[in-house]
């Protein structure tokens, strides 16, 4: 198996307690299929029944909820490493659907597969159990983000966690990140309008916390940009303990 599949989800987790060679071993022995889709693309669809999680190997992906009329929310911004539907082995039908926002290279593991490294290895299902919580704990801040935080302070939160997160995979330097979305898609994750989106990343270009330039965000004061996002980085939990 290539090991380059779960790199990037054992990466996340090391940060957060020691991850023991067998559970390594585990992790890459399960026969993952890895498959790829384009941008706009549903790899996990609202009302099915899934027999399988995945893993996000590389690009941008986000849970979607369609709305009667035909337009869509986006609740849910998932990275390269993160495990997107493990919660699937207990929900058992999707209420949401799990959309590529670039291309996407997807890697699936069987319930019965991931079941059965959680039986051997209880450590390693705990630690995959905190990876559910913390995608709990994400979508709290962002709820917070919608019905609190003015334009400017909902998205320098945004790019703020984007960035830390980013930086545990690898993605991103001490000042960068690349970002391949539309002010559009920025739009839809961050529950403002265009127009709005587009007024705030001026006001934010204009005050000098970023620069956003042929895909790439560019943060010249990461300080700065967290003061103005009131950013505590706690509920990412980025730190390692015991679990």
């Amino acid at each position: 198996m290539d090991r380059r599949i779960v790199a990037s989800l054992i990466t996340s987790l090391e940060l957060r307690d020691t991850v023991s060679d067998e559970e390594k071993d585990a992790l890459e022995g399960i026969p993952w299929t890895v498959k790829q889709f384009p941008p706009g693309a549903e790899f996990i669809a609202e009302g099915s029944r899934p027999s399988q999680s995945c893993l996000l190997v590389s690009g941008m992906a986000a849970r979607c909820l369609w709305m009667d009329d035909g337009g869509r929310g986006l609740a849910a911004l998932h990275l390269r490493g993160d495990f997107v539907d493990l919660h699937g082995l207990f929900l058992k039908v999707m209420d949401h659907s799990i959309l590529a926002l670039t291309e996407c290279h997807v890697a699936f593991a069987a319930h019965a597969d991931i079941r059965d490294v959680i039986k051997r290895l209880p450590h390693l299902g705990r630690m995959l159990t905190m990876l559910i919580a913390i995608d709990a704990a994400i979508e709290r801040q962002w709820i917070v983000c919608l019905s609190r935080r003015q334009a400017d302070s909902r998205l320098a939160h945004f790019f703020c966690e984007l960035h830390a997160r980013l930086k545990v995979v690898g993605a991103a330097s001490e000042h960068s990140f690349e970002f391949p979305l539309s002010q559009t898609v920025l739009a839809d994750l961050t529950g403002l309008s265009l127009v709005h989106t587009n007024r705030t990343i001026q006001y934010l270009r204009s005050s000098g916390l970023i620069q956003w330039q042929d895909g790439m965000i560019t943060i010249p004061n990461p300080g700065a940009l967290a003061e103005l996002a009131g950013f505590d980085p706690t509920y990412l939990n980025h730190f390692r303990e015991p679990r």
